[in-house]
């Protein structure tokens, strides 16, 4: 019977294998991983396993740090009174810390009718080769509508039209956490490789053979996928744990539960001080790296510090020729200022090769991972703090 800390970590994507691997700074944390995918998904390159240019999958075995067990399994609740995890398998996981790093999925509209019959999500690694199945069984020739026109439905319409499919891509908005002038980048790249763009459009209806809008135009479409929106898993809701609106677990600015001290939480499904970051690898990383550091601290028996990193910019792939890397405030607010062409699908490869790498690097070298730092996290928690405060409360307690 060891004496050791023992960590779970739920999750096996960018968060959660980034947060195991730092772990192993450590020789007296067993860390377990439990993940329901015996393999990484590089969620990023789902649009191209479509497309058949990356199996968008890396295997655990050069990701994961010596010393981390994988457990191939789904979590299905979280006992934090009794510190224990239950698996879909019937199994129990005891643990000291837990990392909460489930990720988000896409969703398909229950009140869309034939949605969820006809539309095809492309957020998960299952979701997407069935949609690879299915491209397969349909002539190039034969229309597709991508409904969402956010990075995933831009970067989706760009490959699947580049293999030289005819799509149209139905929208709200265009890009809309792009600034002005990326967006023109992303809808001129979008228009040479002959993508349709309707700009203003609701999803009332889904066929076998179209899309109908709330306008009563019709899309043909042999081919609907869906990516509009992203739901985080119920777990930490199912598990009587204080979550926001969307299912997220709220968290203190150290990424800690604020229920109890013992779980932490990174990715898309942390909701630290009610504002989370935008859902992104980007993010990912560094919360991952900013939560095994959390407890850490608390192992060593040292104040963990508040969550502090900065966002550089999006960049969006638009077929395996071209890009659009739209640069941003270390908040997050796009910049004026975008690159654009060939150069830019350079950077986007070097991104995604280099999320890849960075959860490698630290699987060798634990601790080694570092992340770009702003202030500005902390200036906003405090106004939205402020902000919500009664005005009938004393100034010397805000």
């Amino acid at each position: 019977m060891t004496d050791n800390i023992q960590v779970v970590v739920i999750g096996g994507g960018y968060a959660g294998v980034l947060a195991a691997n730092r772990l192993r700074q450590r020789t007296d944390i067993d860390v377990t991983l439990v993940n329901r995918r015996s393999a990484f998904v590089e969620r990023i390159r789902l649009h191209q396993l479509v497309a058949g240019t990356n199996d968008a999958v890396e295997d655990y075995a050069t990701l994961l740090a010596d010393g981390v067990r994988l457990v191939v399994d789904s979590a299905e609740r979280i006992d934090a009174a009794a510190h224990r995890v239950r698996l879909a398998s019937g199994d129990t996981l005891g643990y000291d810390y837990l990392i909460y790093a489930v990720g988000s999925t896409g969703s398909v509209p229950a009140g869309v009718p034939g949605a969820d019959e006809f539309a095809y999500p492309l957020s998960e690694l299952e979701p997407a080769r069935r949609l690879a199945d299915r491209l397969a069984d349909v002539p190039e020739s034969a229309p597709m509508v991508i409904v969402g026109g956010g990075l995933t439905g831009i970067e989706a319409a760009a490959e699947f039209a580049e293999a030289g499919r005819p799509v149209s891509l139905a929208t709200d908005v265009l890009g809309p956490s792009l600034g002005a002038g990326g967006r023109r980048s992303v809808a001129k790249r979008l228009a040479k490789l002959g993508v349709t763009v309707i700009e203003g459009a609701v999803v009332a209806r889904v066929a076998a053979d179209r899309v109908t809008l709330v306008d009563g135009r019709e899309l043909p479409s042999a081919v609907t996928v869906w990516t509009a929106g992203f739901v985080v898993p119920k777990l930490a809701a199912a598990s009587g744990l204080t979550t926001d609106p969307l299912g997220r677990l709220l968290t203190d600015e150290t990424l800690t539960s604020l229920d109890t001290p013992s779980i932490v939480a990174a990715g898309d499904a942390a909701c630290p001080s009610g504002l989370p970051l935008r859902m992104s690898c980007q993010a990912a990383l560094p919360m991952g790296a900013q939560a095994a550091n959390t407890i850490l601290a608390r192992v060593a028996e040292r104040a963990p510090a508040a969550l502090n990193q900065a966002f550089t910019g999006q960049c969006i792939s638009l077929g395996r020729h071209a890009a659009t890397v739209q640069l941003a405030h270390l908040d997050d607010e796009p910049l004026p200022l975008h690159l654009g062409g060939r150069f830019a699908a350079s950077v986007k490869e070097a991104v995604c090769r280099g999320t890849v790498s960075f959860l490698a690097r630290e699987a060798r070298k634990p601790g080694s991972y570092f992340w770009l730092k702003s202030g500005k996290r902390a200036q906003r928690v405090t106004e939205s703090l402020t902000e919500s405060v009664p005005e009938s409360v004393p100034e010397s307690l805000t």
